[in-house]
């Protein structure tokens, strides 16, 4: 920002105290703010007397993200790591306290295969297996040693076995005669099978890594029978995936939430709740309807099954709609259903239930999320700590709870508070990124404005250090995806979220909750349908009109990017106006048919256009930038992953062409093996980040 530096430098006397305290503190760098740790899960041992947490890190030597997990004892005090191989994750306590099962696609000593030698994963055959290991110290060991990818798993309420799903394996003889007759030929839909649910005792495993050192290698199918683990025992099958596993606290029943084995979401009726005797058996199909549950909870007495159906993923009343996220329990025995926390106005997250069957959850509404504590339809804070909570989970025993919090400029901590009454004055159990506390602090507000037919919309102002309150201010309009999402008072700093980078730089960063966001009302997430982009597009070109208007932001140097959603926006934002100087633009379509067909969300693109390519075709047309490229002048920068399964990177492909046949200046970058999200090697966000930056900088400041 050379004109804003120099500014400063020939004005010293403008300065404010603001700006003068924020300068004591140097700006974070690009390599700090993308070499953050991410936590991605926090559980809580059934007496609340530990916590597991796994985080992410890049590990810029391997090119890849480090999944690692911590082990925190309320009798220390301490935070130590559990492990560190740098391939673990979502970990599960034993409800003795005396293990920890975590998913892993780390090598087993002696498997033969190269890819499982190395650890590498960049082939996508290393398998996610689940490992054990003591929480007192010791090796990690497998739980079985078969090439089986687990989908979902949980420990037996005895903690003596591991019920987990995997897809239904084949024989030595079928998967040989599958390969002589197809070789490497791709049978779309017709070679998926659905998943087989097993349980394995832990002994049996631990007496394999313990006393038989051949019982490392990697175990091979039998000629003529499926390649199940030695000893498990097969509870049922699925004609579906099986995404979650939830034994009843009695141990009596398991409940089960199903999936599109195809991993499309081509029908909602695939994603269902299903119960059955923890002996084994078939499956009962407890729910019939059109929302996308999730989330499974047994109350304590075994009378109920809490779940949620969470923002955007449909709706269990009626037809399919994209909804504010909901709370809802089911009879196991009726199949009856229950909605908790109609009240509500904003869309409701994670829920879990406390030991005398309270319901918690957290609940987003506008540009904060809390906690709230969850009776019928009524509903009441229990924390009020501005930011962000997340990931809420209550002790099975006792009345300890587990959470994360965050805000704008405090990274995400983990909290293990006694009670929900002592939420407020909980320390945290992390001290993760403090990085961010040595660097000069970003400032935000939210900001209102009337959008074009009168509908209030709210969104998020970033100032750069020290200048919040500032006039004439250089701005970047940085889109959130979805549209199920909202961006507020919560800490992010990655490939996607680095709105704060873009502020500490010397940007404005305007975050527009525009129609179709969570947090603000059914009415106001529905009322996109059908029009995806324009009504969206008239709530963020107003909202930029507003900041023109109240002379905070430049109307000579206004910017414009996002990612997926976020990148669909600023696709068609370029073909309305010209007055953005420069645009990023990631994994978003610029057309709907053919992505209609690409989309592993493809139900949810029909229901936004209210109907298939061929039902709507002007719907599809009207709605997408690609028929209006010819009005774009505005330099724009391109990304994509070219393994996206949701918005195909050809989408990105026929944007660059029609900007080159424009002559409007474009760069394209391709980032090998990524899908959707950046998750593969963090040298791809990094690059993406910094020639982002670099692009708002050279065209935006002109």
């Amino acid at each position: 920002m050379k004109h804003i530096r120099s500014t400063l430098l020939l004005f010293p006397f403008l300065l404010s105290a603001a700006a003068l305290h924020a300068q004591t503190k140097p700006a974070i760098t690009l390599d700090e703010f993308l070499n953050t740790t991410e936590v991605r899960d926090a559980k809580i041992s059934a007496d609340g007397s530990m916590a597991v947490i796994a985080t992410s890190q890049p590990d810029w030597q391997q090119d890849r993200f480090a999944g690692n997990l911590w082990f925190w004892s309320k009798a220390t005090g301490k935070l130590l790591p559990l492990t560190q191989s740098g391939h673990d994750s979502s970990p599960e306590i034993s409800p003795d306290g005396r293990y920890v099962a975590f998913l892993s696609d780390r090598a087993i000593a002696g498997a033969e295969s190269s890819d499982e030698k190395s650890g590498d994963k960049d082939d996508d055959d290393a398998p996610s297996r689940i490992w054990i290991i003591p929480v007192g110290g010791g090796e990690a060991f497998p739980l079985y040693r078969e090439k089986l990818d687990t989908h979902a798993f949980a420990w037996s309420k005895d903690s003596n076995s591991i019920d987990f799903a995997v897809t239904q394996p084949l024989s030595k003889n079928e998967e040989d005669a599958r390969k002589e007759q197809w070789k490497d030929t791709i049978r779309w839909r017709e070679q998926e099978r659905g998943d087989v649910l097993l349980e394995r005792p832990v002994s049996m495993a631990y007496a394999e890594a313990t006393t038989n050192p051949a019982a490392h290698a990697e175990a091979k199918p039998a000629d003529d029978k499926p390649a199940l683990p030695a000893g498990s025992q097969v509870l049922t099958h699925l004609s579906l995936a099986i995404s979650e596993v939830a034994p009843s606290p009695d141990g009596q029943q398991i409940a089960l939430m199903s999936g599109p084995i195809w991993h499309r979401l081509e029908n909602p009726a695939d994603t269902e709740i299903f119960l059955l005797s923890a002996h084994g058996g078939e499956a009962h199909q407890l729910t019939h309807n059109q929302g996308l549950e999730g989330s499974l909870t047994w109350s304590p007495d075994n009378a109920m099954i809490y779940f949620s159906v969470r923002a955007g993923a449909g709706a269990i009343e009626g037809d399919y709609q994209d909804l504010q996220g909901r709370i809802y329990s089911i009879d196991p025995q009726s199949g009856k259903t229950t909605r908790y926390g109609a009240d509500f106005t904003g869309s409701w997250d994670d829920i879990t239930v406390t030991s005398d069957g309270k319901l918690l959850a957290t609940g987003l509404l506008g540009t904060g999320e809390k906690l709230y504590r969850v009776e019928g339809a009524h509903f009441k804070a229990i924390g009020s700590v501005a930011g962000s909570y997340a990931h809420i989970e209550a002790a099975h025993h006792g009345d300890a709870l587990i959470y994360m919090h965050s805000a704008i400029g405090v990274p995400t901590q983990v909290y293990v508070s006694e009670s929900a009454s002592g939420i407020d004055a909980t320390k945290p159990v992390t001290n993760f990124n403090p990085i961010f506390a040595e660097r000069a602090q970003v400032e935000w507000q939210p900001y209102k404005w009337k959008s074009f037919d009168g509908t209030e919309v709210e969104g998020v102002l970033i100032y750069p250090p020290g200048r919040k309150g500032a006039k004439n201010l250089h701005m970047f309009t940085l889109i959130h995806g979805g549209p199920e999402d909202a961006d507020g008072d919560r800490f992010g700093a990655d490939w996607y979220d680095w709105a704060t980078y873009a502020a500490s730089q010397g940007w404005l960063v305007f975050r527009p909750n525009y129609r179709g966001s969570t947090g603000y009302g059914d009415k106001f997430m529905l009322e996109i349908v059908p029009h995806i982009v324009s009504v969206p597009g008239k709530d963020i070109l107003t909202g930029v009109d507003a900041l023109v208007k109240d002379g905070i932001a430049d109307p000579d140097h206004l910017t414009v990017g996002g990612y997926s959603y976020g990148g669909y926006m600023t696709n068609w934002l370029i073909t309305q106006t010209t007055r953005f100087k420069a645009a990023t633009t990631g994994a978003g379509a610029v057309e709907h048919a053919a992505n209609w067909g690409f989309d592993d969300l493809t139900y949810d693109d029909a229901w936004f256009l209210s109907g298939t390519p061929w039902e709507k075709p002007e719907i599809y047309q009207s709605e997408a930038a690609l028929f209006q490229m010819n009005k774009v002048t505005t330099p724009t920068h391109i990304v994509a992953g070219n393994a996206d399964n949701r918005v195909s990177y050809f989408e990105q492909v026929v944007l660059d062409r029609a900007l080159q046949r424009l002559n409007v200046p474009h760069t394209l970058l391709l980032f090998p093996g990524e899908n959707h999200p950046l998750s593969k090697n963090p040298w791809h966000g990094y690059i993406k980040v910094r020639e982002e930056l670099k692009w708002l900088d050279t065209y935006g400041n002109k």
